[in-house]
């Protein structure tokens, strides 16, 4: 049950006790159970509960109601009675947070010297891996002590991060795609939220289509052959790429995420290829121009595999050489999918359609720029 159903759920049931303010009574006791400020809770209503969190809520709320008394004459009532915990708990809880959250403080801090972006949300990236905890609960968690081994590894990761200016998905070694996690190493390009609109696209181009055929060049970590195949169960999969260690990490995902219709093979594009008869080919090939690479951002340039991000040249040779032999690898009608950089939809587009290809779809990133084309093999 998440957040906001729980708060939704303990405003319904004061309502039936007729108290006066449901909805505020109950983020009182929301906010004091999780030990976060009311004014935070909606920005954390996606948040799942743990089951013993939801029954203290439950609780709370029953005394609240058998007794007829409102969140603070409970909260009065307990200090008085002493039902709370006691004062010296109380003490080194507090005393926990406040020093958990100075060493997060300062770990921002850090990275913002380093001119890293989105500093806050990679320090707390860092402090959920290695505490084990998922980020967004992260806070619920700085009560506890964090013992001295943990302290130097999140130093040693925010020194990482920002000195070093190593990507966070490298640190902490997994990333979600599409919904699964994706173990990443510097073998393998990191997974991009943009690309998710490629697989988007490709699901809905084979909707209808019994047991499709798909053919994923250049697939890296698998995570859009791993996205595909979970996504469409009864597909055949079958990703290729030229890198042993990418494929080393792409079979490991794949395992990761129990994906049984899936294969891969290492091929320089078409190399090994023997099938003819696929429904779909898709592919995010390295397409960044060799000028473009020189002027990269350190988390890019400096970690992740080159040959991942340019063809050496203009960008533009993968696209050619896709676009030309594919036409030979998939059935009348099926279908060719690319992701493009920022500037490329238009040249992209017009390399398909010389090769035989029906432009069918345009699809724009979240900045509005042309990022996936798709284009259907016409008959001749």
């Amino acid at each position: 049950m998440r957040l906001l159903e729980i708060i939704e759920f303990s405003k319904e049931y004061l309502e039936k006790y007729s108290f006066s303010k449901p909805r505020l009574e109950s983020e009182k006791v929301i906010s004091h159970i999780l030990g976060i400020k009311r004014i935070e809770l909606y920005s954390n209503f996606e948040m799942e509960l743990e089951s013993g969190e939801k029954d203290k809520i439950k609780i709370f709320l029953r005394e609240m109601a058998r007794k007829r008394k409102t969140f603070d004459e409970i909260m009065l009532e307990k200090e008085s009675t002493k039902e709370n915990i006691s004062f010296e708990d109380t003490l080194v809880k507090k005393s926990f947070k406040e020093e958990n959250i100075n060493l997060l403080s300062k770990s921002i801090q850090y990275l913002k010297k380093y001119n890293v972006e989105n500093a806050r949300l990679d320090a707390e990236y860092i402090f959920a891996h290695v505490l084990g905890v998922k980020r967004i609960s992260l806070m619920f968690n700085f009560d506890n002590e964090i013992s001295e081994e943990n302290k130097n590894l999140i130093r040693k990761y925010i020194v990482r991060r920002g000195k070093y200016r190593e990507p966070l998905q490298y640190i902490v070694k997994e990333w979600e795609f599409y919904g699964y996690p994706i173990k990443v190493g510097k073998g393998v390009l990191i997974p991009r939220q943009d690309t998710e609109i490629l697989v988007e696209q490709c699901i809905l181009l084979l909707e209808g289509i019994e047991n499709p055929k798909i053919l994923d060049i250049g697939t890296g970590s698998g995570a859009i052959s791993i996205a595909l195949a979970k996504k469409i169960p009864e597909s055949e999969v079958l990703g290729l790429d030229i890198s042993d260690d990418a494929l080393k990490i792409a079979v490991e995902n794949r395992e990761l995420n129990n994906v049984e219709n899936l294969k891969f093979l290492k091929s320089d594009v078409f190399q090994y290829v023997k099938e003819k008869n696929y429904d779909l080919i898709v592919s995010n090939p390295p397409y960044i121009p060799v000028e473009e690479y020189n002027n990269l951002m350190p988390e890019v340039k400096e970690y992740e595999p080159k040959t991942a991000l340019t063809d050496g040249g203009d960008g533009y040779y993968f696209y050619k050489k896709i676009s030309e032999e594919s036409r030979n690898y998939l059935k009348n009608g099926g279908y060719l999918a690319f992701e493009v950089g920022y500037n490329q939809g238009e040249e992209v587009s017009l390399l398909m359609e010389k090769n035989g290809f029906q432009i069918i779809g345009k699809i724009r990133d979240y900045g509005g720029f042309e990022r996936v084309i798709i284009g259907r093999k016409e008959e001749i």
